[in-house]
C-alpha cells in the first residue's frame, strides 16, 4: 500500500454543469459515479440567462404590432414577459436540479443545488473558480450542438479557464468505467498530477490503466533540411551545420527517446506503489497526433492529460498538445490541474545518470551523509534539467547548497591525482 503521503488523490468535491442535453446527464451520472467512488459532495448547477431574455425583448419591441405599441399596453407587456421568463426559467433550472438531489438522496451524496443567473459559461467559472471544488464535469457541448460534433463555446471557455481539474464528456452513452484508461506524460508537473489522479481512478473504477509519452526525433530533420537550402557558406561555417547535424543524429534524438522512456519509467514505478497495474508505450511522432492516433486505436473511456506542459510559460491557460487532444479525440479527456513532482530518487532512477568522476568526488562525502549529499545534487541536477551528473555539477552543486565549502570543495571533493585548473 502506498503512504498516505503518496496516496493517490481524489475528490472531496465534485461540481457537475446542467442543461437537459445528453452529455449533460452522462456528466451527471460520471459525477454522481465519482461522488461515490471517493465519497466526495457533489454539487450540481444549472444557468439560466433571464437578464438576456429581458434584454432581447426590449430589442424586439420595434416589431410588435402596432396596438402593442402603445405605453399602456407597451408597459403590461414587458411586466408579464418578466415575470413569466424569470419564474419559468426558474422552474425550469429548479427541475433539473430536483433530478439531480433526488439521484443524490438515493446514493448518500450531499448535495449542494447551485441555480444560477447570468452568462452561462461565466457564471459557472465562477462556481468552479470559487474554491469549493476540486473537480468540474461538463458535456462537450450541449442542447445547441452542432451536427459536427465541434466543442460547445461553454465547453471551451470553461477548459481554457478552469483552475481545478474539467472532465469533458463527449460519449453520451458510454460511461468512464466501461473502457481503459490512458494518461499522456510529458514529464510536467500537471502530467504527474494527472497521473496520480489516474492511479486514483483505475483503483477505484477497476478499469485498465494505461500510459503514453511521446516525442518527436523528426523535427530536427526537417529544421536541417530547410536550413541547408537556405544558410550560405559563411553562415554554415559559422553555424558549424554539418558537426550540428551529426550532433542531433548521434546523441540529441537517441536521448530524447530516453528522456520519455524515463517517464515511462517512473509511471511504471507509481503504479507498483500503489498496487495498480499499467500498461506503458512510448510513441514517436509530434505528441498531439501520435497520442490521438493511439486513442484511435486502444478506444479507451477517458483520456488524461496535464492542462499545461513541460514547455508552459506564464500566462498560458492551455498547453497545445492538451488543446489540440481536447478537440481531436473521441472519448472523454480530464484536463489535469493539479501539480505533482515524484520524488527525487524515484526521478533519478530513471531519468538521471552520473559520470565516474562524478562518482568519485561524491565518494569523497562521509558515508554517513553520503545518501542526503546524492539526493541534494539529484535535486540540484534536476532543478536545472540536467539528465547527467558530471564531476563539475557536483562542486557547482556543493558550492551552491554549502558557500561556506566554496574554497574547501575542490581539494577534498577532486579525485587523486586531478590536477588544478
Amino acid at each position: 500500500m502506498p503512504s498516505e503521503s503518496a496516496a493517490a488523490p481524489g475528490y472531496r468535491a465534485v461540481l457537475a454543469a446542467l442543461d437537459g442535453s445528453d452529455r449533460s446527464d452522462r456528466a451527471l451520472a460520471e459525477a454522481l459515479a465519482l461522488a461515490t467512488a471517493f465519497g466526495a459532495r457533489l454539487a450540481a448547477a444549472h444557468i439560466y440567462a433571464a437578464r438576456l431574455h429581458d434584454l432581447r425583448f426590449r430589442q424586439m419591441e420595434g416589431g410588435l404590432p402596432e396596438p402593442y405599441r402603445e405605453d399602456e399596453r407597451l408597459g403590461e407587456q414587458r411586466a408579464v414577459h418578466n415575470e413569466l421568463i424569470e419564474r419559468g426559467l426558474r422552474l425550469i433550472s429548479d427541475s433539473y436540479l430536483d433530478a439531480a438531489a433526488s439521484a443524490c438522496a438515493a446514493r448518500g451524496i450531499a448535495f449542494t443545488p447551485l441555480s444560477l443567473e447570468g452568462k452561462n459559461y461565466r457564471a459557472l467559472l465562477d462556481e468552479a473558480n470559487s474554491g469549493r471544488h476540486d473537480l468540474v464535469v461538463l458535456g462537450a457541448n450541449g442542447l445547441g450542438a452542432s451536427a459536427d460534433g465541434e466543442l460547445g463555446t461553454v465547453c471551451e471557455r470553461v477548459a481554457r479557464r478552469a483552475a481545478i481539474d474539467c472532465l469533458i464528456v463527449k460519449e453520451p452513452q458510454r460511461a468512464l468505467a466501461e473502457g481503459a484508461l490512458l494518461v499522456a506524460l510529458d514529464g510536467s508537473a500537471q502530467s504527474w498530477g494527472a497521473l496520480r489522479c489516474a492511479l486514483a481512478l483505475a483503483r477505484h473504477l477497476r478499469a485498465p490503466l494505461h500510459a503514453v509519452s511521446a516525442y518527436d526525433p523528426h523535427f530536427h530533420y526537417t529544421a536541417f533540411r530547410r536550413l541547408n537550402s537556405v544558410l550560405s557558406d559563411e553562415a554554415r561555417a559559422l553555424f558549424r551545420f554539418e558537426a550540428q547535424q551529426r550532433l542531433h543524429e548521434e546523441i540529441i534524438d537517441g536521448g530524447l527517446a530516453r528522456i520519455y522512456e524515463g517517464h515511462l519509467a517512473v509511471a511504471e514505478s507509481m503504479a507498483r506503489e500503489h498496487g495498480v497495474p499499467i500498461q506503458t508505450r512510448l510513441l514517436e511522432g509530434k505528441p498531439c497526433v501520435a497520442i490521438a492516433r493511439h486513442v484511435r486505436e486502444l478506444r479507451p473511456a477517458l483520456l488524461m492529460v496535464g492542462r499545461l506542459g513541460v514547455h508552459a510559460d506564464a500566462g498560458l491557460d492551455i498547453g497545445g498538445n492538451a488543446e489540440r487532444l481536447l478537440r481531436a479525440v473521441d472519448c472523454a479527456v480530464l484536463l489535469g490541474a493539479r501539480a505533482h513532482r515524484p520524488p527525487a530518487e524515484l526521478l533519478a532512477e530513471a531519468t538521471i545518470g552520473w559520470t565516474a568522476q562524478a562518482e568519485q568526488r561524491l565518494a569523497r562525502v562521509p558515508e554517513f551523509a553520503r545518501p542526503m549529499a546524492r539526493l541534494a545534487i539529484l535535486r540540484f541536477a534536476q532543478e536545472r534539467d540536467h539528465t547527467i551528473v558530471t564531476g563539475d555539477l557536483v562542486l557547482e552543486a556543493v558550492n551552491a547548497l554549502c558557500p561556506h565549502l566554496r574554497h574547501a570543495a575542490p581539494a577534498s571533493a577532486r579525485p587523486a591525482g586531478e590536477s588544478d585548473r
